[in-house]
């Protein structure tokens, strides 16, 4: 169920772009359609290094996995807003440090429910449910949630690349705040989003985006409004960073040519 209550659709639209099929195309991906991948061209002419962005992006998310798992013992993952499946993702990372660990992904977009489900069918450990991010209520309740979390042990709750579809008017703090309220101590929240210090860039991408998903979107925000999502909580170091520089594992990560906007987020811990 979505925040409304009402019912998400099941049904695939390939008459207007989606976020999650943008992103599959930015990452190399095969399963967008024709209208995603013309967004996706319109913005990478204001915003070149985007493809950049989002490889080095998937990239933070498996560091960070896999630092959570084999650093802090975590080997539960709550993935909200989790995107198409792609390789190595938060399961396959966690379940190599340990088999045993429990995975549920959370999407409003029906193509990565179908896809989602065939990938992990035989995977009794994870789960993909269909549910709006903002849902709390709805996602903690959900029956997958309780056969997999136990939410009395420390969980890892992923909000990556997803909150700059929120708007302001939806409190994407208090969206953080709900979520971490409900963990147990020495849980994680990551949290990172698409920011930039050009208000030109800003207003561009944030109005483009929202009519090309009609109204799917919420905004570019700034590096203060991301560290203000995180008030309250421990942040890991190095702190809240452009997120290839967080703990790179490699120099060979593709590199934005360009600065005129970053993901930028970080990880932190519940006291």
């Amino acid at each position: 169920m979505s925040q409304s209550s009402e019912p998400l659709s099941t049904v695939i639209d390939i008459s207007v772009p989606s976020v999650a099929r943008m992103y599959d195309y930015l990452l190399g991906g095969k399963d967008n359609y024709a209208v995603d991948r013309e967004a996706s061209e319109e913005l990478l002419k204001v915003v070149p290094s985007t493809k950049e962005l989002a490889v080095n992006n998937r990239r933070f998310l498996q560091r960070v996995v896999a630092r959570l798992a084999e650093d802090h013992g975590i080997r539960q993952f709550l993935d909200h807003g989790s995107g198409l499946p792609t390789q190595d993702n938060v399961h396959q990372v966690s379940q190599r440090v340990d088999p045993s660990s429990h995975v549920v992904y959370v999407d409003n977009d029906p193509i990565v429910l179908a896809h989602g489900r065939a990938l992990l069918e035989e995977n009794d450990n994870t789960a993909v449910i269909q549910a709006d991010f903002r849902d709390t209520d709805g996602i903690f309740g959900h029956p997958e949630v309780q056969r997999l979390i136990d939410f009395d042990q420390p969980v890892a709750a992923l909000f990556v690349s997803v909150m700059h579809c929120i708007p302001d008017s939806d409190d994407p703090a208090g969206l953080v705040r709900r979520v971490a309220e409900r963990l147990a101590p020495g849980s994680f929240l990551v949290v990172c989003q698409l920011v930039s210090e050009d208000k030109a860039v800003r207003d561009f991408v944030t109005d483009f985006m929202d009519a090309s998903t009609q109204g799917n979107w919420g905004r570019v925000r700034q590096e203060h409004d991301v560290a203000g999502f995180l008030d309250g909580l421990e942040i890991l170091e190095p702190g809240l960073v452009e997120v290839s520089t967080w703990r790179p594992d490699t120099d060979l990560a593709p590199k934005q040519a360009t600065q005129e906007w970053i993901e930028f987020g970080g990880v932190a811990r519940k006291p």
